[in-house]
């Protein structure tokens, strides 16, 4: 049986374009590269335009909060609910509240919502893990007001018997010896905070672990590790960096939120325990909050300076978890 071979064909010369080809050619160049132009222009527009706006925000508050911080401490004490020889005593005790509450919130909500983010990422079967994920989701949309009501109405009822005990076993603590202990409402307020920053961090969180690469997982399994320990070997290192974003983002939502923490702790808003010290149990969104609308003046500057200290506890908390995923990324491709 004889084999019959075909001769290859030799490509036949390229056709040759038009002045109409070469027209449409320099057309398309030349659209890309207005397009180009315009997108680079429209992007930097928008982050010059973000830097403006935040230089603008601190030069307003320090400019408004200039008559109180240089005013003397006579004219200071002319306002009725002005407790301090000067606005960084005052200030102080409301910069310490902030932190602490927003602090133990955070560290109410992280490794729940880590855990979380892993049950759904890892762990849950799929139509599960989409419920829950489109619950978690859901709980971002509830309304600070509701989660204040919810607070004073509910959870300050349930916090209440184990204040009872703390302050009768532990009462030779200063911060425990009164029945309504500063750490009372601190407490129940850090509480609420870390329901309302939990979605965030869980979102966050899930998607970053959902975006660990599967052959990482493969050869993690490979090994014969079992699910925890590839989670341990391979999905937390990975969304280590995403995790800590995650947190400062709920730390942000916790310093700045300010009608949940205005309804629990302070008491004459919704029902009537004892009079707070001013400034000793609140944070400064809060304090800002219920002082505002009977202020005129000096106190109002006096409320404007506590919000510059808010702004730049915010800018550097913001600072700091950029600087740390930066070094966690160097670390990371440097090994």
């Amino acid at each position: 049986m004889a084999l019959t071979t075909t001769p290859a064909r030799r490509p036949g010369p390229a056709p040759e374009r038009g002045p109409a080809d070469a027209a449409a050619a320099v057309r398309a160049a030349s659209t890309g590269r207005v397009g180009g132009k315009v997108f680079a222009g429209l992007s930097t527009g928008a982050g010059v335009l973000i830097l403006v706006t935040l230089a603008a925000v601190a030069v307003f508050l320090l400019v408004e909060a200039w008559p109180a911080l240089t005013a003397s401490s006579e004219e200071l004490g002319e306002i009725s609910w002005f407790d301090g020889g000067s606005v960084a005593e005052y200030v102080g005790p409301l910069v310490f509240g902030t932190l602490l509450a927003a602090l133990l919130a955070l560290l109410l909500a992280v490794p729940v919502s880590v855990g979380i983010a892993l049950f759904i990422s890892h762990y849950a079967p799929r139509r599960l893990a989409q419920s829950l994920g489109y619950l978690i989701d859901l709980l971002a949309a509830i309304p600070s007001v509701v989660y204040g009501l919810w607070g004073a109405l509910w959870l300050l009822g349930v916090v209440d018997p184990f204040f009872t005990w703390l302050s009768s076993t532990l009462g030779f603590v200063p911060l425990f010896a009164d029945y309504q202990a500063p750490a009372k409402n601190i407490l129940s307020a850090s509480i609420v905070l870390a329901v309302m920053i939990l979605p965030i961090i869980t979102a966050v969180s899930r998607e970053v672990f959902l975006q660990t690469p599967r052959l990482h997982e493969e050869a993690s399994l490979a090994l014969g590790a079992t699910r925890w320990e590839m989670v341990r070997q391979a999905v937390l290192p990975f969304g280590r960096s995403g995790v800590i974003s995650a947190s400062m983002l709920g730390l942000g939502r916790a310093l700045g939120e300010t009608m949940a923490v205005l309804m629990v702790i302070s008491p004459g808003f919704l029902y009537s325990f004892h009079l707070l010290q001013p400034g000793q149990q609140q944070t400064i969104a809060a304090n800002i909050a219920s002082k505002f609308p009977e202020a005129s003046g000096l106190s109002v500057s006096a409320l404007i300076a506590t919000g510059l200290a808010l702004f730049v506890i915010t800018f550097v908390v913001n600072f700091a978890a950029r600087w740390v995923i930066a070094r966690r990324a160097e670390f990371s491709g440097a090994n």
